[in-house]
């Protein structure tokens, strides 16, 4: 494949298609996964599951946190409180 000359594309227009590469680059390891898996008959939710909450809002039962990404609102005034994770462990 011959080098593609990028000299005439301001920094907008490469960073739109470096956006769109790498878009596109998921996009393709996403279908060879899913072929994979369907050729070895594996449920893609198999692969893929949901993480079991780890922690429970002692004041709303149904208000649950895997542990995993952004803490929720009611944790987050918990611990500022002084409050520790382990009261909330399930």
């Amino acid at each position: 494949m011959a080098p593609i000359d990028l000299n005439g594309y301001d920094l907008a227009e490469l960073k739109g298609l470096l956006f769109d590469i790498e878009l596109e680059i998921k996009r393709r390891a996403r279908d060879r996964i899913h072929a994979l898996a369907a050729g070895a008959g594996i449920p893609l939710d198999a692969l893929v599951g949901t993480a079991a909450p780890r922690y429970r809002n002692p004041a709303d039962s149904g208000q649950t946190w895997t542990g995993r990404g952004r803490q929720p609102r009611w944790i987050a005034e918990a611990l500022a409180s002084g409050r520790s994770l382990d009261d909330f462990k399930i």
